[in-house]
This record gives C-alpha cells, structure tokens and sequence, in this order.
C-alpha cells in the first residue's frame, strides 16, 4: 500500500482522520519505572528526613528538636532547668522533693507558691539560717547565699522554673523583678530566719 492509499484509509469515509488506539511501547514504561526508581534511591540517599546522619544518634525529629537552640519564653525555662540542676537540685533533689535533714521540698511549698516574688528572691540572695517551717514540718536550715553569684536572668529563670515544675503553678519571676528586690536588700544581705520571713512581705 502506497502513501496516497494509506492517507485516504486513515481519512475514511467522512472525509476526517480517524484516531486509532495503540499499545504504549514497552520500553517507555520500562525507561519511566526505573527513572522513577532511580529518582527515590537519590532522594533516599540526600533527603534530609530520610538521612540518619541528620537525626542521629536521634530517633526522630522531635527528639533532635529538645536539643535545639531555643529563644523567647523556651530558651528561659531551658536555662531555669539547667541552673536548677547545676546549683539547687544537689540539695533539694532533681524532682524538687527535698532531701531528709539536708533540705526542704521546693514541690507544693507555701514559700514558692506565693503571689509575689520578693520574698523568694531574699532567700537565694541572702541565705538562710535557723528553723523554718515547710509543710508542717520544722527543717532546721543553714542555706548559703547559692544565689548571690546568679545574673539576674538566670536567677529569675531559675526561680520561675522551681515555680512552674513538680505541680507549682505560681507566676513567673522577671529579670526586672531581680534587679529591684537586690537593690532594695543591698549589696550583703544578712541570711534570714525563719520568723523574719514569716514577718516578710511576700
């Protein structure tokens, strides 16, 4: 069958080409998968989320983002915890429980769940030293100024995460709130007693 005889049977009859179905070539498909395979093996092999060096030695990306920088209200209480464990939770126990004889409970404690904050700042700053109440239970203290050597930022990051942590839902203690109560009490306060911070305003 020549050209001329090949056009006019694709015309037909109404004088219009008509469209006949056909099989895609194998090897366009063939090609298609394994560009496509190959294509997920490179995304496997420098996708960020896919790559364990990314993570590791972590699990996952939410685990990785606990280790992160962190800014704003996050980056304070990271500080708090991290001060907290560094310069109180030798005495008063990582979970805040306090230790028999060494140390009072910071958890559910009146002098941390309190309205102000002035009063708890002194006792950092300046020390204590003889009985004092807690809970119904006499503790006979003699606490060392642990807070006298703090910034004001990471004395109040500490005292706002003692506030926030083990049940305590008291307010957050400022940088600001520091500067004022240290310069009110001077630059060498005397440890407290207990009666004195009992008369203190809180």
């Amino acid at each position: 069958m020549n050209d001329e005889a090949k056009l006019n049977s694709a015309i037909g009859t109404g004088g219009e080409p008509e469209a006949t179905h056909s099989a895609v070539p194998m090897w366009i498909l063939v090609l298609t998968l394994t560009l496509l395979f190959l294509g997920a093996v490179y995304f496997d092999h420098h996708g960020g989320w896919f790559s364990a060096k990314v993570y590791g030695p972590y699990d996952s990306a939410e685990q990785l983002e606990l280790y992160q920088p962190k800014s704003g209200a996050a980056a304070a209480a990271a500080q708090g915890k991290k001060v907290y464990e560094t310069v109180c939770g030798i005495c008063h126990g990582l979970d805040g429980m306090g230790k028999t004889i060494q140390a009072p409970p910071l958890a559910g404690s009146e002098w941390v769940n309190t309205k102000g904050v002035t009063r708890l700042i002194h006792i950092p700053q300046a020390g204590l030293n003889g009985l004092l109440q807690v809970e119904g239970k006499d503790w006979n203290l003699n606490m060392a100024p642990m807070g006298a050597n703090l910034s004001d930022a990471d004395l109040a990051a500490v005292l706002t995460y003692i506030r926030t942590s083990w049940g305590n839902q008291a307010g957050a203690v400022t940088a600001d709130d520091v500067k004022a109560a240290r310069a009110a009490m001077g630059a060498h306060p005397t440890p407290l007693t207990g009666a004195e911070m009992k008369n203190m305003p809180e």
